[in-house]
């Protein structure tokens, strides 16, 4: 089997124990000398499938020496041994990699060279993570991280959402408006053969995802292969919206 390649190296990494989260982005973990130190945690979810109980993790040096969190959490080993990689940043690199080597050309319609991609833009109250310009359409771009699978489907929320479900109701306003639009469920890690909306962290996610599909906006889900070198290709899994 073809190994993919590696999109995004990881800096290198300290092996640690995962102790347990302190708050909502700090988190204590203690080295193989014994040391414990404090760590920063760059995801806002709940990741209860990380933070259940000890487990093995692997950290950065922060680039600032003074900063209070002296690391940054990069890996966290799940059930079975498989890497969950944890920067919910990472995603929106991983989409705009994606759309450079031509991963999303079955559903964008054109090739890489004909986007003209603009990060972050404004629509209502807030903004969305994508707009891709070329001369004759556009596609509004929402991408979601996903860390937690369970029995082989990656889940998404892990908490209510109340900023997911508004996301979802402004790519529908855009369809409305003859705009194309699509949410881009992204799995931090390589064992989800499939993605559903979690049916009970947020109650009201699924049907608004739902109706989010009826409407027209497009639901898409990649898996990771991720490794102790980095994050390697996107591969598509299918979608289960239920009800």
């Amino acid at each position: 089997m073809k190994i993919p390649e590696v999109w995004f190296p990881f800096p290198p990494l300290t092996p640690a124990r995962l102790l347990r989260r302190e708050n909502r982005f700090r988190a204590a973990a203690r080295l193989a000398d014994g040391q414990e130190v404090a760590v920063h945690v760059p995801n806002s979810g709940r990741m209860h499938e990380v933070f259940d109980r000890p487990r093995r993790a692997w950290l950065a040096r922060a680039r600032n020496p003074h900063r209070k969190t002296p690391y940054d959490l990069v890996l966290v080993e799940g059930d079975g041994g498989v890497l969950i990689s944890v920067d919910s940043r990472l995603p929106n690199r991983l989409f705009a990699a994606g759309l450079q080597r031509g991963v999303f050309d079955a559903w964008l319609g054109l090739s890489p060279q004909a986007w003209q991609v603009r990060p972050e833009p404004a629509y209502g109250a807030g903004r969305l993570d994508f707009l891709l310009t070329a001369p004759d359409r556009r596609w509004w771009i929402e991408t979601k991280s996903i860390t937690l699978v369970e029995g082989g489907v990656a889940l998404f929320p892990d908490a209510p959402t109340v900023r997911g479900r508004r996301h979802l109701a402004d790519l529908c306003r855009l369809v409305g408006a003859g705009e194309r639009a699509a949410v881009v469920f992204i799995v931090q890690r390589h064992d989800a053969v499939a993605f559903a909306p979690h049916p009970t962290a947020d109650p009201d996610f699924p049907a608004a995802l739902r109706r989010a599909a009826a409407c027209g906006v497009l639901v898409k889900a990649y898996r990771c292969a991720v490794r102790l070198e980095g994050i390697a290709g996107l591969a598509e899994i299918p979608v289960r919206l239920g009800g």
